[in-house]
């Protein structure tokens, strides 16, 4: 009930909770997509790879905003030259730039002299949103989920399989570099709610728990944005009743979902496939 009534009563609560909200059903939107690709690195990748954007942004004294986005669409653009000419694979390629750009970022935030900055930008603090970047946030969730809902049918082909989608005449190319911009826009959004390092897990951990309870991509995609909102809310609780880092609580209430989910899902589920294999070995013993 204190909670309830503090976000009632203070402003900045009721920003982080918003936002916070918007997080968690973008990254489930997008994660999903991620996760039936099979592109969890990159996931990981442009979280890492926007760190030189919003370090350069906060030299220029720009909106992080801005430079997060150029420097994520440029990580995903490097991935792709070198993965297409040369005989380095998608996963080495992945490492071999997301590491160097995350390691320019960090070089240049200690230039910047910016330690406070580099702590939020690491591991999120979303009770500092401000109203700029609440909205912000929302028209990046208005972008993503008109995306999504438009070039829906485009995407669930790609997504499954993606040599019927050329002969189909889709632009699978096309497809997957716009993915990466949902993907970098989405990253950029999260920045300030779980941090450079923890938005991987709001991407992949709410889209691995819905694809444990369903086989349709729509249920799944909306399965994974309520596990993200819900997420969301439970680590802005507990985080702000026990003064702990936003981004760090949020991951783990994503993974403690995650795992009811692995134990107690109906179909794939540890607990429910061993009573489906006692049920049927008593049936035999009948």
């Amino acid at each position: 009930m204190e909670f309830i009534h503090d976000l009632i009563a203070y402003e900045f609560l009721q920003r982080a909770f918003v936002t916070s909200i918007v997080v968690g059903i973008i990254c489930g939107v997008i994660g999903c997509f991620i996760v039936l690709r099979g592109m969890a690195l990159m996931g990981d990748a442009i979280s890492h790879a926007v760190l030189p954007g919003v370090a350069i942004s906060y030299m220029l004294g720009i909106n992080y905003f801005y430079g997060a986005i150029v420097s994520g669409i440029l990580t995903a653009l490097g991935i792709g030259v070198i993965n297409q000419n040369s005989r380095v694979k998608n996963d080495s390629s992945i490492g071999l730039v997301f590491s160097a750009a995350f390691a320019l970022g960090i070089i240049l935030i200690t230039i910047a002299k910016s330690a406070t900055d580099l702590t939020q930008i690491l591991f999120g603090n979303v009770l500092s949103v401000r109203a700029s970047d609440m909205w912000l946030t929302v028209a990046v969730g208005a972008i993503v989920l008109l995306a999504v809902l438009l070039f829906y049918k485009e995407l669930l082909v790609s997504s499954f399989d993606e040599t019927m989608a050329a002969a189909y005449g889709l632009k699978t190319r096309l497809i997957h570099y716009s993915i990466m911009v949902l993907l970098t826009l989405v990253t950029v959004a999260s920045l300030q709610t779980v941090g450079v390092i923890l938005v991987v897990s709001m991407l992949i951990t709410p889209a691995s728990t819905a694809y444990l309870l369903t086989n349709r991509l729509s249920t799944m995609i909306g399965l994974a944005m309520f596990f993200g909102a819900l997420s969301s809310m439970i680590g802005l609780y507990v985080s702000f009743l026990y003064n702990l880092p936003s981004g760090p609580v949020i991951a783990l209430a994503t993974t403690s979902i995650f795992l009811l989910a692995f134990l107690f899902s109906p179909r794939q589920g540890v607990l429910g496939r061993k009573l489906k294999i006692n049920k049927r070995r008593m049936a035999v013993g009948k």
